[in-house]
């Protein structure tokens, strides 16, 4: 357990799970935080990120920032999916070990694991066949991160905990028509098309305001916000399937997806941050001291090589040492666009375009491990629908 005055960085602060996190902690008497914007670090620059930790010294470290988006933003831009997030968490995870962190959560996702993996996917199903191929950089960079974690742990005794998150929604999420997941894009979409029929030009205006649109027009990518005519805001929100009372998604609508409120998935974060140690994951107490030895002190001693990478023969191979967070339930994508066309009020229809890729078939974790460490989560989806269409419309007011 953390002390109360033990300096936190959450990075990704601002984010979905980030911003989350950093009120659960606040919360819980942790009031020593500390966050930057990414115009105040950019996370990918190495040298920025080690004045960062040679400033503040923080004791331990959330790792929420990433970069992130839906199946669209994954097919245009693998390089970046890729390069960036490798190098936020090399930066993170090698300067944190440098200065001496001892507490680290790593926030990776449930991409991961294979396409076609036996459902529910436990955690000993990473890399046992292929990925699915649209976010296939994605889980890659992901996958380094959680076996970054863990070798940290092997080799130098640390407690650098992974945690796979399902599906996630919430406040501050992100609705961005083309960078979004599929529960905001879909909001959005569903609240414009209701508005367009209504002839709410105000609160459409509003929107585009709060939130401009980007598409390609030809060769140009054009930038819609509310100051624009009504038919080039119907041109914009046309290219992403928003027409008057009619909605067009992508994919057949089959798929399962399982989602959790990211409010519950900062309680469980925190919960792993502060109670589990790698010890507790891997059943092994005083795993350190086996490890490594210790000194005349009593203190685990770095400088003894013997084992390291995990090879110690009474051990055997230890891997898979992440954990899965979700809520164990599931529903198609069909399913979830009726609980948001209910949340939202809308009379129109709803078209998904089979011609578009679905991702994945079925995404279901296997959630006994984190149930063991004694958390589960507290909100269903149709009441979490209904709470991120209220805070979707509070913050057009703001």
């Amino acid at each position: 357990m953390l002390d109360k005055n033990a300096k936190i960085y959450v990075a990704g602060h601002r984010g979905l799970v980030g911003s989350a996190i950093w009120n659960n902690l606040l919360k819980r008497g942790y009031t020593n935080l500390v966050g930057r914007t990414h115009r105040e670090l950019d996370l990918t620059d190495q040298l920025a990120v080690r004045r960062f930790f040679d400033e503040e010294r923080p004791d331990a470290v959330v790792l929420a920032a990433a970069f992130v988006g839906g199946i669209m933003a994954n097919s245009l831009y693998r390089a970046d999916f890729i390069m960036q997030n490798m190098m936020m968490q090399c930066n993170v995870i090698g300067e944190a070990y440098k200065h001496g962190v001892q507490r680290l959560l790593f926030l990776g996702s449930t991409c991961i694991y294979p396409k076609n993996a036996p459902q529910p996917m436990k955690e000993d199903c990473l890399l046992t066949s292929p990925l699915e191929y649209t976010n296939e950089e994605y889980a890659i960079a992901k996958i380094a991160g959680l076996k970054m974690c863990e070798s940290y742990n092997l080799q130098y005794g640390t407690n650098y905990i992974a945690v796979m998150p399902t599906n996630l929604y919430g406040p501050n999420d992100n609705f961005h028509l083309e960078n979004s997941h599929v529960m905001p894009a879909m909001m959005r979409k569903i609240y414009l098309a209701k508005l367009i029929h209504d002839g709410d030009w105000t609160a459409i205006r509003c929107d585009m305001d709060k939130r401009p649109v980007q598409y390609k027009n030809g060769d140009a990518k054009l930038t819609v916000d509310g100051s624009a005519s009504e038919q080039e805001i119907l041109d914009a929100l046309a290219f992403y399937g928003i027409y008057d009372n009619k909605v067009v998604l992508w994919g057949t609508g089959t798929p399962l997806r399982e989602f959790l409120w990211s409010e519950d998935m900062a309680d469980a974060s925190v919960h792993v941050l502060l109670n589990v140690n790698f010890s507790d994951i891997i059943g092994i107490e005083k795993y350190s001291s086996v490890h490594y030895g210790t000194s005349a002190s009593g203190a685990v001693d770095r400088n003894n090589s013997e084992g390291r990478g995990g090879a110690i023969p009474s051990l055997g191979e230890i891997r898979n040492c992440h954990i899965n967070v979700g809520t164990g339930k599931e529903l198609t994508i069909r399913e979830l666009s009726q609980l948001v066309v209910k949340a939202v009020g809308f009379e129109g229809e709803v078209e998904f375009d089979a011609s578009k890729p679905d991702g994945t078939p079925r995404k279901l974790i296997d959630v006994t491990k984190l149930h063991s460490l004694g958390w589960t989560h507290s909100v269903e989806i149709e009441d979490g629908v209904k709470k991120l269409f209220d805070w979707y419309q509070d913050s057009l007011k703001s």
